[in-house]
C-alpha cells in the first residue's frame, strides 16, 4: 500500500469492497437476483405437466446435471440392486435343479459347484462380475441355463459400468469446476477513461494454465415497457465491451479491467449519479473459453446489481515488477479508490456542449457601420446618445470641400434617410445662418448650397441642432462666436432674401 500511495499520491480514499468486512453504510434490502454472484441462474421451472418425460429421454445428461448426493445415491443403488437381482437368478437356477440339497455330495454334479444357498450364490456372482476367480465356485458343463445367465450377466455388467462410471467421470471433470478459479471483482465502477465515461469491472485467472480463445460478453437485465404497452419483466440488452474493435477477445494471463464505453448507443446514456440511486437493473457478465489442459469449453458467470456499481471509483493496481517476473497481488483485487468524476450523465454533458456560445461583442467599426436610425433608436425605442464627432450632412461636406475649408471632419456617408427642408430648421439655426452671411460671405455659400423645397437633407433636425453647437465652437471665426447680436423686429427680417422667400412660400 505504501508503494501504491507513493505512486498515486495521498489524495484518494481506498474503499475496501470485501464483503466479509463490516461497513458503516446503511443496510439495503436484499434484491432478487437473476444470476447469483457464483454464476448460478436463479430460475426454477415448474408446472411441466407431461413434459417431464423429456428428462428421461436424455438420461445421461439428467444424471450429470444432478447434484452429487443424488448421483452417489443412484450409483450405489444401481450396483446393489443389480447384484441382488443377479445373485437371486443364480439361486433360483440352483433351487430349480435341486442343487441346494446336494451341496456337500461329491458324487453329484451341480450347475454351479459349491452353491448351496443364497449367500453362496451371491458370492459366486460377485466373483464372476469382478473377475476375481477364487477357483472354488465355478460353472459346470452340465448347466446350459447357467451358461446363458453368465453371458447375460457379463453384458449387463459392462453396460452398467460404462453408464455409471462414465457419468461419474464426466461429473468430476466438468469444466464449470475450472470456473471456480476465475475471479470477478465484487463491484463494478463508473469513472472516466481517456476522457470518456466508462463502466468497468475486473476479471482474473488464478491458475497458471491459460484460457484459450477467452471471450467476454455482458447483458443488461432490466424491466421495461414497450410503446405498445407490453411489459417485459426481464428484458436483455447487449453491452458493448469491444465487440467491434476485438477488445472482447482476451489474453487472460494477468487481471484485466473490462471497459464499456457509455455513449449514445449505450443503455446507460442517460444514467447519472443521482439517477443511479433510483434505478433497478442487473449486469450479467459471461466469460467463455477453452480449458488448456482438457480442451473443453468453460463458462464463468457473475452479475452486478445497481447497488454494486460505484460512481466515481477506480480499481487499485495489482501488478508489480519483481526480480525477473511480474507479481499479482490478489489482496487488492476488489479494492477501489475515489477519483473526480462528473455526476452528470453523458446525455446531459452532450446537451451542454451543444448549446450555442454567446455572440462576439460589436467593435466600434461595426457600431459606426450601422445606419443612423439604428444608432439613435434601439429596438425598444430608447434613444442613444451620439458621440460629439457626429457627421455633417453630405451636402454640407461637399460645400466645405468646394470652399477649401472643412468645418468638421466628415465621416463615412450614411444611407439616405428621411428628407427635411430648410423650413423645418429651428429659428436659432436660421439666425446663425444670417450671422454667417454678415460675418463671412464665403460661409454663406454653405447655406446657399442647401437645396430648398424639393431637395432633401440627409440629417434630421435634431442632428442639425447638434451640429449648430459644433459650428459655434469650431467653424465660426472672430471674437463674437459665443453671443448672438440682438436685432430689432422679427427674427425673420435677419434672414437672407432666399430664406425669407422660402418662409413666405410656406
Amino acid at each position: 500500500m505504501s508503494t501504491i500511495r507513493r505512486k498515486f499520491g495521498d489524495d484518494y480514499q481506498v474503499v475496501n469492497t470485501n464483503r466479509g468486512m463490516s461497513f458503516s453504510a446503511p443496510a439495503k434490502r436484499k434484491r432478487q437476483r437473476f444470476v447469483e454472484k457464483n454464476g448460478r441462474c436463479n430460475v426454477q421451472h415448474g408446472n411441466l405437466g407431461g413434459e417431464t418425460s423429456r428428462y428421461l429421454s436424455d438420461l445421461f445428461t439428467t444424471l450429470v446435471d444432478l447434484k452429487w448426493r443424488w448421483n452417489m445415491l443412484i450409483f450405489l443403488l444401481t450396483y446393489t440392486v443389480a447384484w441382488l437381482i443377479m445373485a437371486s437368478m443364480w439361486w433360483i437356477i440352483a433351487y430349480i435343479r435341486g442343487d441346494l440339497g446336494h451341496g456337500h455330495d461329491e458324487s453329484y454334479t451341480p450347475c454351479v459347484a459349491n452353491v448351496y444357498n443364497f449367500p453362496s450364490a451371491f458370492l459366486f456372482f460377485i466373483e464372476t462380475e469382478a473377475t476375481i476367480g477364487y477357483g472354488y465356485r465355478y460353472i459346470t458343463e452340465k448347466c446350459p441355463e447357467g451358461i446363458i445367465l453368465f453371458l447375460f450377466q457379463s453384458l449387463l455388467g459392462s453396460i452398467v459400468d460404462a453408464f455409471l462410471i462414465g457419468c461419474m467421470f464426466i461429473k468430476m471433470s466438468q469444466p464449470k469446476k475450472r470456473a471456480e478459479t476465475l475471479m470477478f471483482s465484487q463491484d463494478a465502477v463508473i469513472s472516466q477513461r481517456d476522457g470518456k465515461l466508462c463502466l468497468m469491472f475486473r476479471i482474473g485467472n488464478l491458475r497458471n494454465s491459460h484460457m484459450v480463445s477467452a471471450q467476454i460478453r455482458c447483458k443488461l437485465i432490466k424491466s421495461r415497457q414497450t410503446p405498445e404497452g407490453e411489459f417485459l419483466p426481464l428484458d436483455q440488452r447487449e453491452l458493448d465491451v469491444g465487440f467491434g474493435t476485438g477488445a472482447d477477445q482476451l489474453f487472460l494471463v494477468s487481471p484485466l479491467t473490462i471497459c464499456h464505453e457509455i455513449n449514445s448507443k449505450s443503455p446507460f446514456f442517460d444514467l447519472s449519479q443521482r439517477s443511479l440511486m433510483n434505478e433497478q437493473f442487473e449486469i450479467v457478465v459471461i466469460l467463455e473459453g477453452i480449458v488448456e489442459t482438457t480442451g473443453m469449453t468453460c463458462q464463468a458467470r457473475t452479475s452486478y446489481t445497481e447497488d454494486e456499481v460505484l460512481w466515481g471509483h477506480r480499481f487499485l493496481p495489482v501488478m508489480s515488477l519483481e526480480d525477473g517476473f511480474f507479481r499479482v497481488d490478489y489482496s487488492q483485487f476488489h479494492n477501489t479508490f475515489e477519483v473526480p468524476t462528473p455526476p452528470y450523465s453523458v446525455k446531459e454533458q452532450d446537451e451542454k456542449s451543444s448549446l450555442p456560445s454567446p455572440g462576439p461583442l460589436l467593435s466600434p467599426a461595426m457600431i459606426d457601420g450601422r445606419s443612423r436610425r439604428e444608432r439613435i433608436f434601439s429596438l425598444d425605442g430608447v434613444p442613444h446618445a451620439e458621440e460629439p464627432g457626429s457627421k455633417l450632412p453630405s451636402k454640407l461636406q461637399r460645400m466645405s470641400s468646394k470652399n477649401g475649408k472643412e468645418v468638421l471632419k466628415p465621416g463615412i456617408t450614411q444611407p439616405t434617410e428621411k428628407a427635411s427642408s430648410t423650413g423645418d430648421l429651428p429659428l436659432r439655426v436660421q439666425r446663425l445662418g444670417s450671422l454667417l452671411c454678415q460675418e463671412e460671405p464665403e460661409n454663406l455659400l454653405q447655406l446657399k448650397a442647401l437645396k430648398m423645397g424639393s431637395e432633401a437633407h440627409t440629417q434630421s433636425a435634431g442632428e442639425l441642432e447638434h451640429h449648430r453647437l459644433l459650428l459655434m465652437t469650431a467653424s465660426v471665426p472672430g471674437p463674437n462666436l459665443n453671443t448672438l447680436p440682438m436685432s430689432s423686429g422679427r427674427p425673420e427680417d435677419n434672414l437672407p432674401p432666399k430664406l425669407r422667400r422660402m418662409n413666405a412660400d410656406h
